[in-house]
């Protein structure tokens, strides 16, 4: 029972650690050190970097897959990294990203895809199999098993895809547990990364603006479009803000438009006019 508890309680400080990520890169950042655990932790932002489409991974059904037979033309890949024994953050992340997902009025497999990778690789297609039909039920919307991809894979396949993304993650010996950050990459139709979103509670507007953007305006309504003109991503704030010269652009804009199709009309009324006098 006491190792029980001991372990529980290495899970806790893990992850709390994880989840305090941000502050210690702050911390970093004024030379102060980082706590031992956290030791090459993090993730490196590499926007527009691409991920390899050739690595090879086993799906929650045992069949071997690339990467790149999971894109799907004109929509962008939600891509989590985590691993499927991890006792309390990865299932933090995954139920925070359900109950985001339970908000959008888009589906994995219709408007954008989700693929989660284990980054350990002993784990098994049978246990991916598990953790998929645990969080589609939880999810409850129907179809979405065709968009939500659950994989494992080999080591070096595993460590080019983090690499790729910066995701840096580390093993810790002793309680036998990976220490990683909370970060969801968001990537487009063509496999580069376009946005990094951090935390186990995702807002679902931030997500939504999110995919819209990666899509390259193929995803989202008008209204979608014309906050991601107004707003850009704070990454400080974890969320789209707005942005003051693209607010005065777009104003400039619809003034634009609003004088020219008044002035249209005036012209139109005035050539009508004209006319009856003859």
């Amino acid at each position: 029972m006491r190792d029980v508890s001991r372990r529980v309680r290495g899970a806790v400080r893990l992850a709390t650690l994880a989840l305090l990520l941000p502050a210690a890169v702050v911390l970093a950042q004024r030379q102060e050190p980082l706590p031992k655990e956290l030791e090459g932790v993090g993730v490196d932002e590499r926007l527009g970097a691409r991920v390899p489409l050739d690595l090879v991974f086993t799906d929650e059904t045992g069949r071997q897959v690339t990467l790149g037979q999971l894109f799907r033309p004109g929509r962008p890949l939600l891509l989590t990294l985590n691993y499927y024994r991890c006792p309390m953050l990865c299932t933090l992340q995954l139920n925070g990203l359900v109950e985001a997902l339970r908000e959008l009025p888009w589906s994995p497999g219709r408007e954008f895809d989700i693929v989660t990778v284990s980054i350990d690789p002993l784990e098994t297609a049978a246990l991916a199999a598990s953790k998929k039909k645990v969080y589609l039920e939880s999810y409850g919307r129907p179809g979405a098993e065709a968009g939500w991809r659950f994989l494992v894979g080999r080591q070096p396949d595993i460590a080019a895809l983090a690499d790729a993304v910066g995701f840096r993650y580390s093993y810790n010996e002793a309680r036998k547990e990976y220490v990683h950050a909370a970060a969801f990459m968001v990537l487009t139709p063509g496999g580069a990364v376009s946005r990094y979103l951090y935390g186990v509670m995702l807002d679902p507007r931030t997500l939504r603006l999110a995919l819209a953007e990666a899509s390259a305006g193929r995803l989202g309504s008008t209204a979608d479009r014309i906050l991601l003109m107004c707003f850009h991503y704070d990454a400080s704030a974890g969320r789209y803000v707005v942005a003051a010269t693209r607010l005065m652009q777009a104003g400039g804009a619809l003034t634009a438009l609003g004088l020219g199709v008044w002035l249209g009309r005036w012209w139109w009324r005035e050539r009508r006019a004209g006319e009856r006098e003859r």
